[in-house]
């Protein structure tokens, strides 16, 4: 028999209770709970498809234990914006036409909100350090980039170094 544990944290601003295993991650935590936006990969931290924002940070659900969410603020996909009101990356990447088969979409978005909310203007390089590891197998990227460039310049110019 598996000893269970609850735990709590706050999701996508609201406190939720659960029980858990001592081995369950946190992805299969949230797709059980309704999060279905949380995607399911390669389960070994390589796609970034499953990337929520954690205290502020993105990490990757597939890697962490969901015990480690206990007292901690998460955010998925669901509580990054919907079709009343998306997320401003949300907006830019359908603006630019950088989705299509959008598996890769709520990892990039999470991971791009957590740029953004930490740097609202960030270098290249930094940009890059955010986004890497989320990958997208149809678009090549350039429109993703010209999304994300899109929000995070300033008034009328080239993003910079923060």
């Amino acid at each position: 028999m598996t000893e269970t544990r609850r735990i709590a944290f706050t999701l996508n601003g609201e406190k939720r209770e659960f029980t858990v295993s001592p081995d369950e991650k946190l992805l299969p935590l949230l797709r059980r709970s309704g999060y279905k936006g949380v995607k399911s990969g390669c389960s070994e931290g390589g796609c970034g498809v499953c990337t929520v924002i954690m205290d502020g940070r993105a990490v990757l659900a597939c890697l962490l234990h969901a015990f480690q969410a206990d007292g901690r603020e998460v955010q998925t996909i669901e509580g990054a914006g919907d079709f009343e009101a998306p997320h401003p990356f949300q907006k830019a990447l359908v603006e630019e036409n950088a989705v299509q088969c959008g598996y890769c979409t709520p990892g990039m978005v999470m991971a791009a909100k957590a740029l953004l909310d930490k740097h609202p203007h960030p270098s290249e390089e930094r940009a890059k350090e955010y986004m890497d590891g989320v990958f997208c197998r149809c678009t090549g990227y350039e429109k993703i980039w010209s999304a994300l460039r899109k929000i995070s310049a300033p008034a009328g110019g080239q993003p910079h170094g923060s």
